[in-house]
């Protein structure tokens, strides 16, 4: 991320996460409030949600932070999926929807809501030569334990966090649409990445809350993942650490489908009978906020 980077993004979600949270404890007493939090890589979510989990705990409400991506599934399991769709360019690495074990997120969010002992998952991306793998349960995080503060927020951030299915016709529609990387995959494949995605909606449902860092331009993501390599090669003091600019088009390339597909359903509201719980930050190119819109 770029050195010159300023985070204006926290002020205006801070407050309507307390706002939001006042609101769900008028309701229900006994569970913690789930916020959704979506943006594009390298918009700024890692940086983003740690301030807001600052504030949160500041304020004295016990968070939890976690991304979408620690439920990736065992790397045996991916490396199956892989075989299994060999044809289809988008389940042979992880990240796309299908790639995750979302019943294994679906229990660790149960016990949260009822406020039980919980184990989050931690996940190792360098594991087995980049391709990743669960860590031993051993490692993962342990919340809501005895003695330990009752979590009262819980924040679940991912690129593709929120994205609801958009059905055959959808997929369709926009497959025969003008885009830049959807002609380059079957219809059959989008299908599938479609089909997928129906199984997170027992997660998205969760949600009391959702905040969608939006950019002016879907394809800022090109430069703001260059940027992130260009800071690990600084610090690692390496100039051949990270990827090269033709691996950053070929990596991003790789989701860049799943923007296309879904991102006007994220920008109209995720929710369809909870106005005001959504809030919509449009970012520029140097991820300052643009534009602020309650859905």
């Amino acid at each position: 991320m770029s050195q010159n980077f300023v985070d204006d993004k926290a002020l205006v979600c801070i407050s309507f996460i307390l706002e939001r949270l006042k609101a769900h404890q008028a309701e229900t007493h006994d569970r913690p409030l789930i916020i959704g939090l979506n943006g594009v890589q390298g918009v700024g979510k890692t940086t983003l949600v740690a301030a807001l989990a600052v504030a949160l705990e500041n304020d004295g409400v016990h968070t939890l932070i976690c991304s979408i991506d620690d439920f990736y599934l065992k790397h045996e399991d991916q490396v199956a999926l892989a075989r299994d769709h060999a044809d289809n360019a988008l389940m042979q690495h992880r990240g796309e929807p299908g790639t995750h074990d979302v019943a294994l997120a679906k229990a660790v969010f149960a016990s949260l809501m009822q406020r039980r002992p919980a184990h989050l998952p931690r996940y190792d991306k360098g594991a087995f030569h980049g391709q990743g793998d669960r860590l031993p349960e051993t490692q993962w995080k342990a919340v809501n334990q005895p003695g330990q503060a009752p979590v009262r927020a819980v924040i679940l951030e991912g690129w593709s966090v929120g994205f609801r299915a958009i059905g055959p016709e959808g997929v369709e529609a926009k497959w025969k649409a003008p885009s830049r990387t959807l002609r380059k995959h079957r219809l059959e494949h989008l299908l599938f990445l479609d089909q997928s995605l129906k199984e997170y909606d027992g997660l998205t449902d969760l949600f009391g809350a959702f905040i969608h860092i939006d950019s002016e331009h879907v394809e800022f993501v090109y430069p703001w993942r260059q940027e992130q390599e260009d800071c690990l090669r600084a610090e690692k003091g390496d100039p051949d650490a990270g990827m090269t600019p033709e691996q950053v088009v070929k990596f991003v390339d790789g989701y860049f489908p799943g923007y296309e597909l879904y991102t006007d359903g994220v920008r109209r509201g995720i929710f369809s009978d909870r106005p005001g719980c959504q809030l919509r930050m449009v970012v520029g190119r140097d991820r300052r906020v643009k534009q602020v819109i309650r859905i």
